[in-house]
């Protein structure tokens, strides 16, 4: 899938950026009820994903390929409990408005504001991660940026046009009567499985 750029981290402070922020990350994800899985390796996080598919009793799944490696076995195992995984762009462009769970990768994390930030050139990723009701996203624990202006002077370095996404807990309303209402348009639950290790898959 294209993305605006093929490198996120070259463009990361190093003194701005780091796991030692995650600990406010995941205090402010979850003030604006997301939920934060943090795990050590990427069988953690696909046995973290299996949790999640099999809790909610999900049938359809899209997915990035980018996180759904095959080399990894999570398909194979997907396939044998009877779940439907679809990863290509096709694929997820005819079934993402039926899928019960979207898993894509984000580039990064937002200490200040519990926010993640979304590669969304390609309109395949903006789906996954707007159309199915529970959004799992995948990022590793060592890319959070300390504040909003970090990110925004991480993006200014590595974007040229495109579509970029922050997303800030589950999607939320209060148009109507004023009265709090949580995924009127887009998922409501958002989770967040943070790794430590660096990995292009899970």
């Amino acid at each position: 899938m294209k993305k605006i750029s093929k490198n996120w981290k070259e463009a990361f402070p190093k003194e701005r950026f780091g796991n030692q922020f995650f600990n406010e990350f995941g205090t402010r994800a979850q003030n604006v009820a997301a939920k934060v899985i943090r795990v050590k390796t990427t069988i953690e996080a696909q046995t973290a994903i299996l949790d999640i598919i099999k809790a909610n009793n999900a049938k359809k799944v899209v997915a990035t390929q980018e996180v759904i490696s095959p080399a990894n076995g999570l398909a194979d195992i997907l396939e044998m409990i009877g779940v439907q995984l679809y990863t290509t762009q096709s694929d997820i462009r005819n079934h993402a408005d039926t899928a019960d769970i979207g898993i894509a990768g984000v580039e990064f994390a937002i200490a200040e504001t519990g926010s993640v930030c979304e590669d969304g050139l390609a309109i395949e990723q903006r789906l996954i991660t707007t159309l199915p009701p529970i959004s799992i996203v995948i990022l590793n624990s060592n890319h959070i940026a300390s504040d909003i202006k970090t990110a925004f002077e991480v993006i200014s370095k590595v974007f040229d046009r495109g579509y970029i996404s922050f997303i800030t807990g589950p999607s939320r309303t209060s148009d109507i009567e004023r009265v709090l209402t949580i995924g009127v348009h887009g998922p409501s639950q958002l989770i967040i499985i943070a790794i430590d290790e660096e990995t292009k898959g899970v």
